[in-house]
């Protein structure tokens, strides 16, 4: 299996900017997830974020927040999610990313967890609930298999962003606002100061970044700033306004040709 690392920049090389694409699992149903996922993989997306449906996803907006309950009220459980995974990998070799918060990680048991996400195929794992100073104690040796993917914000010190890149592995996610997830319309000059300011930082890793980033013009915008960015909001509103795969797939396709440079 590709290192995230490793799949980022040889997307770089050929200067292009990746592009993550996150999507709530079991979303828009259990049924058809894996055929929504590998349509988003097969229109132009680098990477997969599979996002675990929790009932208070402190970090997401209320796009994600809705899909996230719609998936618990259809029952959708971590096996399923493990699930999803192993019949998404089946088909591509482009890295899955776990999505999740510590309460159903240490629910299901850390050790388990982490035994069926690797052999579910997933590549890496993000939980943004655990900051740096809870580090140690939650990941304490278990997730070696799993690429740990550490945040930062707005807020974050030169010093804690150094921190957290030495810390982080398949790459630093940049949160762009301060905040949830969510469209946002427009960034102002502070968003983008903060994002060079960042960007300057991180040396041991890649850079995505994600927040607010919901159409080609956005992706424009922050390319000069990272190495690739992460769209979830705006992918899961188009899921949920319409039932027409060549529209999704048409939106998908246009992000990855900003992230290009084609747009």
């Amino acid at each position: 299996m590709i290192k995230i690392a490793e799949h980022i920049k040889k997307i770089n090389n050929f200067e292009k900017k990746a592009l993550s694409i996150f999507l709530t699992a079991g979303f828009p149903s259990k049924e058809n997830f894996v055929e929504i996922a590998l349509l988003v993989l097969e229109s132009g997306a680098d990477m997969l974020e599979i996002g675990i449906p929790f009932s208070d996803p402190l970090a997401d907006g209320p796009i994600i927040q809705a899909s996230s309950q719609h998936a618990l009220e259809n029952g959708v459980t971590l096996k399923d999610v493990f699930n999803y995974c192993k019949k998404i990998r089946a088909k591509t070799n482009k890295p899955l990313i776990l999505m999740g918060y510590a309460n159903p990680i240490i629910k299901y048991g850390i050790k388990n967890f982490c035994r069926d996400a690797v052999n579910s195929g997933a590549a890496g794992l993000i939980v943004p609930d655990v900051p740096l100073e809870e580090y140690e104690s939650f990941y304490n040796g278990n997730f070696n298999d799993l690429e740990k993917i550490l945040l930062t914000t707005p807020a974050s010190s030169d010093k804690r962003i150094k921190e957290i890149d030495e810390k982080s592995e398949g790459f630093v996610y940049c949160v762009s606002v301060t905040g949830t997830t969510g469209m946002r319309k427009s960034f102002d000059e502070n968003v983008l100061a903060n994002l060079k300011r960042t960007y300057s930082i991180i040396s041991k890793n890649k850079m995505m970044i994600g927040f607010g980033i919901s159409n080609p013009e956005n992706i424009k915008t922050f390319s000069p700033y990272c190495d690739g960015v992460i769209v979830g909001s705006a992918v899961i509103k188009k899921i949920n306004e319409t039932k027409n795969i060549d529209r999704i797939s048409g939106f998908v396709r246009s992000l990855s040709l900003a992230a290009e440079g084609k747009m």
